[in-house]
């Protein structure tokens, strides 16, 4: 633990600075500006003498790899991999200059860094970047190789970042395991044994464009009208509405397990004519990703559509997040869509938007086993339990290549999800200080076991 205490402050620091960079990525192609977290992180990393590559798959769009170069060439590689960019804010929530990158110390005595991409995921870039940066002071000389690569885009789906890195520059990040975010907060279960969650998978990805079509007239004469605003409401509806077959999997069950729940509400989170009754009797944010665990889901997120106040639209299109449980195909998602809307889908026109299959890595490997050791560094007699992350991570694009891919990490015993959760994405995003240094010392330590 005293590595740990001694890497917080550097990478309270590091953190600090790439949430005062704002690189904020809002889908379009000239956001994100990830060069300017890909400067700090070369100068970071020059400081220890070393070589540090840079690329742009855009202007603006930087991304940057080092190594430290193993002795043995059938030795594995790891990729410590972690993104540069951050979603947009809504600062009229905010309690805090969400940029400010401050350091706030509440009445308990713990300090909290607080920024957009405090959680998601600029703590986890800036300790790899520390861990790192020690293994190479330290004139660390291992067998395998380690790649530290700080991506830009995985805000927006990897185009300009990792997706474009493996299909121009593989090369420079091929690697036979692969950590990145989202993983790392324990519970303590029914049983009381405390478990650290490693994501091994996400859902996949089928964002869709539903467009509706009608008949333009007077807005003055509503009556009998063909109005693509009012059947587009209806769309929206029967999506909100759908509940589609549940999936219950051995990571679901193990997820369950861990569960400090009672006996009956764990044994209705892994039967799916319970399921739904179930999710009423939990919190919300607890019953959110049980769902979403369990479920191919259907978010209708934005409609455009119209022209004027007075004209009745006769066209409207509606975007809709849409993410599949693993083993889905776009038959099953095309499928869904049919039994969704019914009737209505005949009067309507869907394509895709982004399509990414869903992943998942084994385990019971050499990369497994040393994070269930690591672990025991700060929560002996602690287990470690397999998730599904349920949104998207640039791991899938290193899955796809035949790598072994986990979001892991390690957090203070008061991070909890739901805590975590709250923050991703949210007002007032922030991470407490202990938590990086032990995320720091976690690195290190699974670099140094699992490469030698």
């Amino acid at each position: 633990m005293e590595l740990a205490h001694a890497m917080q402050g550097p990478t309270t620091e590091l953190l600090q600075v790439l949430i005062q960079n704002a690189c904020v990525n809002d889908g379009t192609p000239e956001s994100g500006q990830e060069v300017r977290n890909a400067d700090t992180l070369q100068s970071f990393l020059e400081g220890a003498g070393l070589d540090v590559q840079r690329f742009e798959s855009e202007p603006g769009r930087g991304s940057l790899v080092a190594r430290i170069e193993g002795s043995d060439p059938d030795a594995p590689t790891l990729c410590i991999m972690g993104h540069t960019d951050v979603v947009p804010v809504s600062p009229d929530g905010w309690s805090r200059d969400p940029f400010g990158g401050e350091v706030v110390t509440d009445g308990d005595g713990t300090s909290e860094v607080w920024g957009r991409g405090a959680v998601d995921m600029l703590n986890q870039t800036s300790s790899m970047a520390v861990a790192f940066k020690q293994l190479a002071s330290d004139g660390w000389t291992p067998r395998g190789t380690l790649v530290y690569f700080g991506v830009a885009d995985e805000e927006a789906g990897g185009l300009y970042g990792a997706d474009w890195m493996i299909k121009h520059h593989w090369d420079a990040i091929a690697s036979d395991y692969v950590l990145t975010e989202l993983g790392g907060w324990s519970t303590v279960g029914h049983d009381g044994v405390r478990r650290v969650t490693v994501n091994v998978g996400e859902k996949g990805i089928a964002w869709s464009r539903v467009r509706v079509r009608g008949t333009p007239g007077h807005g003055s004469m509503p009556f009998g009208t063909d109005n693509a605003l009012v059947k587009a409401a209806e769309v929206v509806r029967r999506l909100a509405e759908y509940r589609p077959t549940s999936h219950i999997s051995d990571v679901w069950r193990a997820q369950v397990d861990a569960m400090d729940l009672s006996e009956e509400l764990r044994a209705g989170l892994v039967d799916p004519d319970r399921l739904w009754d179930t999710f009423e009797q939990l919190p919300a944010g607890v019953a959110k990703l049980c769902h979403a665990s369990t479920h191919t889901t259907f978010s209708p997120n934005v409609v455009s559509g119209g022209v004027k106040t007075n004209v009745i639209p006769d066209l409207v299109d509606i975007e809709v997040d849409i993410r599949t449980i693993p083993g889905s195909t776009d038959e099953d998602v095309a499928e869904h869509l049919r039994e969704a809307l019914g009737e209505l889908h005949d009067h309507v026109e869907v394509s895709r938007l982004q399509l990414g299959t869903p992943t998942e890595s084994p385990r019971g490997n050499a990369l497994w086993d040393t994070l269930a050791s690591r672990t025991q560094a700060a929560f002996p007699g602690a287990e470690l339990v397999p998730g599904i992350i349920v949104g998207g991570t640039d791991a899938r694009f290193f899955r796809d290549q035949g790598a072994v891919a986990y979001g892991a990490g390690l957090f203070s015993e008061q991070t909890t999800f739901a805590q975590f959760a709250s923050r991703f994405h949210g007002h007032d995003e922030r991470v407490d200080v202990e938590s990086l240094g032990l995320s720091t010392e976690f690195w290190h330590g699974v670099a140094k076991e699992l490469l030698g």
